[in-house]
């Protein structure tokens, strides 16, 4: 009897013991289950009652369940109702200990992740407590990364992704009120609380964690995001179109803003302090974060870069377009301007990358052409990153007249003309016929301008249409290439027809000579070692070779009937099967055929053409010539850009252009001149060696100073001053009175 009292009191000793030996205490595991029951049922009823001893057995039981799995089988679907259903009538205690005893049933394998995340993501809008929120979003985030560590767990993900889905989709057709576009109120029962888009948003920052940790990169992800893109709650909005456009974006109340590094303050406190190799560690540390803070700073001030990857993974883009452009058109009085930029910018960058045309978006945004308008720039950017080779050019002609009517003239300052000319370039570039001839003429005069930027920006006009489509230029602003191509018959393609097929691929010619010339030097693989070499080249470049069913198909046989023609993978060969080098020919498009129909060229093979390419560019444009210099420029360009952006991306400097630097006013020097003063004394010098902190030598102008007059009377200075003239004297006098007055002032 003393026993059994003492293990009803001490559950920590009852638990231990119980993990040694299950089956020799279990009568007092059923006898504390069955306390169990009936303070839970008390608890129910009232939970200020028998917290403690109720939050006790809890803890108790979740350490045992492992142990007696058949008696526990309903303990997990206990605490999940219990969050559930009563969260707003628990203490803060309680939450907490129920949520870590579930995630405990988790990691021992009692309960699956479906059912832990179940009922985790609804707490996740309920919770007030900075710190559960905080841990129940790890453990979110930590139970789905570890299920896809070595494999996809597709049925955990569908599971998931449903949930989020869902909890999107929920509220996404209710009215809001306000300009903050909160929810209406409704009539909502006491067990069912209306939808405020606290759920939607912690969907939409899930979603987002798990994309960013490329734990998720699938097109059903992108569907969550973009649900969350037409959401009637601006903030859910925003967050998904800072998604799309990969800008950084703090949606939690509880973070903190970062401390800015002074740079120039750790290396001054490197020098003072005591040479540790943990203080270097440290400072290596925090140089970075610093180096990466920069970096993040520039992109955020250069504009948004675009998630291109996500972009290219829409379902049914041109339907996303049109109700994306719904959604900015009908609530047009309600949204703020920056949100209303957010929207322009993904609708443009949808339009731009998938070719598609939503007319009724250049329409809307005439109205907002004009240069008084807050963030123009950012406006003009979306406009031009809406435009394509297939947009019409009917729908852009007006909007070119409003950019020259309302930036293009004598009135404006010279920073408004450069943006104007600058954002009709950018659009000519992508649609030259969206230009009328008359427009152009007035437009490229624009170069006699005093202004450089101004200048610059009509230059830049002008050498657009003299590649695109000169016949639009006089016959004086063409130039001397342009006019010796219309001269031979070069016509531009009308709108809407297409380049001709591809006859060559440029600098093919340099990838053979390089081939050639490992050949030559034994570097290359022989004989067998071809096919070996030729897989192993697209490895790494192919990310869906694993999921294709070629392998398990095989190869189609296919009979020739020309007996002349031999096809290689590698090398050329006789008609015995011998290895031989292909003589070296005359013509270019000859050298095109030999390469491409004897060797399949991989991603590796392109890889290396283009450095060739640069490095031909390099040697010309060091040869001298504006042309090379471009093609140097193009070409670099070109190596940086994504895989999947079909135009080049365009910022805001794009817009606006070089800009002097202004005038700085007094309060901006004065800020200048004392950052200059820290770490000085008021008015010490550096120079010798009084105010430094190694020792050194005088300098050359102390020591003059110290000579005896003895050493100096035979000196060329002192003689000269002996011979000098009267007026000599008076000059030198009258400027050391103007340094005296100087000094005082």
């Amino acid at each position: 009897m003393g026993r059994g009292l003492l293990l009803t009191t001490n559950l920590p000793q009852l638990q231990n013991l119980i993990k040694r030996d299950p089956l020799a205490y279990k009568e007092e595991f059923l006898q504390q289950w069955t306390h169990y029951n009936s303070v839970r049922e008390i608890f129910k009823i009232s939970p200020d009652e028998q917290a403690q001893n109720f939050r006790e057995l809890v803890s108790f039981i979740s350490q045992v369940a492992t142990c007696y799995p058949k008696e526990t089988k309903d303990f997990p679907s206990h605490i999940s109702s219990l969050l559930l259903d009563n969260y707003g009538s628990l203490s803060a205690e309680m939450r907490k200990v129920l949520v870590q005893n579930l995630v405990m049933l988790r990691n021992k394998d009692v309960i699956s992740s479906i059912q832990l995340l179940q009922t985790l993501f609804p707490l996740l809008p309920r919770t007030t407590s900075s710190t559960l929120r905080s841990s129940i979003r790890k453990t979110i985030l930590t139970d789905i990364r570890t299920a896809n560590l070595r494999a996809r767990n597709h049925k955990l993900n569908k599971a998931v992704q449903s949930m989020l889905f869902s909890m999107v989709e929920r509220g996404a057709n209710g009215e809001v009120i306000g300009d903050k576009g909160k929810f209406k109120a409704t009539n909502a029962t006491h067990d069912a609380k209306p939808f405020d888009g606290e759920e939607a948003l912690w969907a939409i920052i899930l979603t987002k964690e798990l994309w960013k940790k490329s734990i998720w990169n699938d097109a059903k992800t992108v569907s969550i995001m973009s649900l969350g893109c037409l959401h009637p709650v601006t903030k859910v909005q925003s967050g998904s179109l800072h998604f799309f456009l990969s800008s950084e974006e703090d949606e939690e109340d509880d973070s903190d803003e970062e401390e800015e590094i002074d740079v120039r303050a750790l290396h001054h406190r490197r020098e003072i302090n005591k040479k540790t190799k943990s203080a270097d560690k440290k400072l290596r540390q925090k140089l970075k974060t610093a180096k990466k803070k920069h970096a993040h700073d520039k992109k955020r001030l250069t504009g948004d870069a675009p998630n291109f990857p996500a972009l290219n993974l829409l379902y049914d883009p041109q339907t996303f377009a049109e109700k994306l452009y719904d959604v900015l058109n009908n609530h047009d009085k309600r949204f703020s301007l920056d949100h209303k930029i957010l929207i322009m910018h993904l609708l443009a960058r949808v339009m731009g990358v998938h070719k598609l045309c939503v007319l009724g978006f250049y329409t809307y945004i005439v109205k907002y052409l004009t240069y008084k308008q807050l963030r123009v720039p950012a406006i003009l950017v979306a406009l031009a990153q809406s435009v394509h080779e297939l947009t019409p050019p009917d729908v852009l002609i007006p909007v070119i007249r409003k950019i020259a009517q309302e930036f293009i003239h004598p009135g404006v300052a010279g920073e408004v003309i450069s943006a104007g000319l600058n954002s009709v370039r950018e659009v000519c570039r992508r649609q030259p016929w969206a230009m009328e001839g008359d427009l152009l003429g007035d437009l490229v005069e624009y170069r006699k301008s005093r202004d450089k930027a101004v200048t610059a920006a009509a230059r830049g006009l002008l050498r657009l249409y003299r590649e695109v489509n000169p016949t639009m230029l006089k016959r004086r602003e063409r130039g001397k290439d342009a006019s010796m191509g219309l001269a031979s018959g070069v016509q531009p393609l009308p709108f809407g027809h297409s380049a001709e097929a591809v006859a060559s691929i440029e600098g093919l010619d340099l990838l053979e000579e390089h081939l050639a010339k490992l050949r030559k030097e034994g570097t290359s693989s022989q004989g067998d070692n071809d096919d070996d070499d030729d897989d192993a080249a697209w490895e790494g470049w192919d990310e869906d070779s694993s999921d294709s069913s070629s392998e398990s198909e095989g190869w189609i046989d296919v009979e020739d009937d020309n007996d002349e023609l031999v096809i290689s993978d590698s090398e050329d060969e006789d008609n015995n099967g011998n290895k031989e080098v292909a003589p070296k020919l005359d013509t270019t498009e000859t050298k095109f055929s030999q390469l491409a129909t004897t060797k399949i060229l991989t991603p590796a093979d392109f890889s290396i053409l283009n450095d060739l390419k640069l490095q031909v560019a390099s040697k010309a444009a060091e040869s001298g010539g504006s042309r090379a210099k471009r093609k140097l420029a193009e070409l670099e360009s070109s190596k940086h850009l994504n895989s999947g952006q079909n135009e080049a991306f365009i910022s805001e400097n794009d817009i606006m252009g070089p800009r002097k630097k202004a005038k700085a006013d007094y309060a901006e020097r004065m800020a200048s001149i004392q950052k200059g003063r820290d770490g000085r004394e008021k008015f010490g010098s550096n120079k010798g060696k009084q105010n430094k902190g190694t020792p050194s030598s005088s300098t050359n102008r102390e020591k003059a100073r110290n000579k005896p007059i003895m050493m100096i009377l035979s000196s060329g200075a002192v003689r000269g001053k002996k011979k000098a003239s009267l007026r000599d004297k008076q000059r030198k006098l009258r400027a050391h009175i103007d340094r005296a007055k100087k000094a005082r002032k």
